[in-house]
């Protein structure tokens, strides 16, 4: 695997920053989709793991020195991060390595964010990095990390947080943040009822990330002191935070926004199924926001050695094509139609069949004279022949899980239990 176009800022900042993914949550509002593997291990894109866009811009943006946290359900994406991301020289002191929890303080499991980070201090201390970046295993963004190690050197920070604007109907789902002209942090509000707008900016609110960068020894202090507090929740966006800013610590803000024009850049938390599925949707747009074909900034993964995608049959009443759609290697397209949908890899689609607006994961397979729309295929799944989804609210929820938006979620567990 090539490392990529290096970012800005490779420079002591990058070389002096050991990255820490977040990998280890449940999961749970991505519903079945978690079932069986950690969140970062969703298939997303087409050929990717959620993982891989935290992972790709540390290696775009030179760093090299990454650790990834893992907890619940985590073989398949430590299976993945050994096939995709394997590739790192040790003697060149550069790493991604699994740290799992190991109960290495006590007989407890990682019980939050910071608690995570504080059991591995001592992994932590034996890279003496300078500065510490913490990231979530589950956003879908393209970042140069280096611009924000660069600002947190450049205001002389202890903390800094990445931050997007986001609507004020949203915002109770994320970290609020209120800051000052300096961009430094005068307030921080994890997941309000009811959240501030940014003054002047009526309807729009500032959300953290869950990106974080610290000064190494301040966030080994800040841990410890939270470790010996019983009443925390060992949370960096519920506690960590808050505390410093109440402290008069220096915490500022990143704002992620194009340097040149202040507009939002392409950010994604892909919590939930909707969110999911509208995160695949888009990419099938003629030029959508979140360019995966930008050679200066490519997104690594692991894959499997698969022949070409494979159009077959051309009558008029069954010929294999598809529109508007991103279609992987390894799928047949055989007298089906495939509209504004994203195939993974491995995915067939039998005669006289309709997939529209859908997320098909790898492996699934469409029998004959079925009709999918607006739904969500897991992985492995076989849909039988004449089977209708998305059609049929009524007997889409008897059979499946579907969304406040009416997206459908089908898994083979689902379609097992009907038989």
């Amino acid at each position: 695997m090539k490392t990529g176009k290096p970012g800005r800022y490779v420079s002591s900042l990058t070389r002096d920053t050991v990255a820490l993914i977040l990998a280890g949550g449940r999961g749970s509002r991505l519903k079945a989709l978690t079932l069986s593997r950690a969140k970062p291990a969703t298939p997303f894109g087409g050929k990717y793991r959620i993982i891989d866009f935290p992972l790709s811009n540390c290696v775009n943006s030179g760093i090299r020195r990454i650790a990834v946290l893992t907890q619940y359900k985590a073989h398949d994406l430590i299976v993945h991060l050994q096939r995709a991301w394997g590739y790192f020289r040790g003697e060149f002191n550069e790493f991604v390595e699994i740290l799992p929890a190991q109960q290495q303080i006590d007989s407890s499991w990682y019980k939050g964010t910071a608690d995570a980070v504080h059991q591995n201090l001592e992994y932590l201390a034996r890279h003496e990095p300078e500065y510490v970046l913490i990231l979530a295993g589950d956003h879908i963004y393209k970042m140069d990390y280096g611009l924000m190690l660069a600002q947190h050197a450049e205001t002389g920070a202890d903390i800094t947080t990445g931050t997007v604007e986001v609507p004020v109907k949203r915002g109770h789902e994320f970290g609020i943040v209120t800051i000052d002209d300096e961009k430094r942090i005068t307030r921080f509000v994890e997941k309000p009822p009811e959240p501030e707008s940014i003054p002047g900016r009526e309807g729009i609110a500032l959300a953290s990330m869950g990106i974080y960068v610290f000064n190494a020894d301040y966030l080994a202090r800040v841990l410890r002191e939270d470790a010996a507090d019983d009443s925390s929740d060992h949370d960096f966006g519920r506690n960590i935070v808050p505390r410093a800013i109440e402290a008069g610590d220096k915490v500022h803000a990143y704002v992620f926004q194009d340097a040149e024009t202040m507009v939002q850049l392409y950010w994604r938390d892909v919590g939930n199924v909707d969110a999911f599925y509208e995160a695949n949707i888009e990419l099938t747009h003629v030029a959508p926001e979140l360019n995966l074909y930008d050679q200066e900034w490519p997104i690594w993964t692991y894959q499997a050695q698969l022949p070409p995608a494979k159009f077959v049959l051309n009558d008029d009443l069954r010929r294999g094509h598809a529109v508007n759609s991103m279609v992987s290697g390894g799928c047949i397209i055989s007298g089906a139609l495939v509209s504004e949908s994203v195939l993974f890899s491995n995915v067939h689609v039998a005669e006289h069949s309709l997939v529209e607006r859908s997320i098909v994961l790898p492996n699934a397979q469409i029998g004959r004279n079925c009709k999918v729309c607006h739904a969500i295929i897991d992985a492995d799944t076989t849909v039988p022949d004449g089977m209708v989804i998305g059609m049929d609210p009524a007997e889409d929820r008897r059979r499946f899980y579907v969304t406040r938006e009416g997206v459908v979620l089908v898994t083979r567990e689902m379609l097992e239990a009907e038989q």
